[in-house]
């Protein structure tokens, strides 16, 4: 919608994407998807992640669970972070906290890129590159 809405407003705007503005986009869109739980976007059920609080009792064998279903919705919801990868990164200091990287390359100039999410006390994920 982004892309639309930039469009409408600039129709002469040149074809070639800038890669920073690409980025962030790709990160609020991340931010989104990791914020939406599976069932509550009636237009496609499968959209978000599964509300990570099913997982509690199987911690910490469920993080592989999570890394894949994560990884999963961002291949089929973010078509421009090609490759993408999940990986858990363990919080000395927190042993329950849920940060992942994400990894993967941009569908324009397969620029790699990587974004770290983490779980906060309030149950919203945050993403930042």
């Amino acid at each position: 919608m982004e892309r639309i809405r930039t469009r409408e407003k600039d129709p002469g705007r040149s074809a070639t994407e800038d890669p920073k503005k690409v980025v962030a986009s790709v990160l609020r869109h991340l931010q989104l998807i990791l914020n939406t739980r599976q069932g509550d976007v009636p237009i496609a059920a499968d959209y978000g992640i599964p509300d990570l609080t099913d997982f509690r009792n199987t911690f910490p064998f469920s993080l592989r669970e999570i890394e894949r279903s994560i990884c999963l919705t961002i291949d089929k919801y973010e078509p421009r972070l090609k490759s993408a990868r999940v990986k858990f990164i363990p919080q000395e200091e927190n042993r329950l906290a849920l940060t992942f990287k994400i990894l993967g390359r941009l569908f324009i100039g397969n620029e790699p890129v990587v974004f770290e999410s983490e779980l906060g006390a309030d149950g919203k994920i945050k993403v930042k590159r």
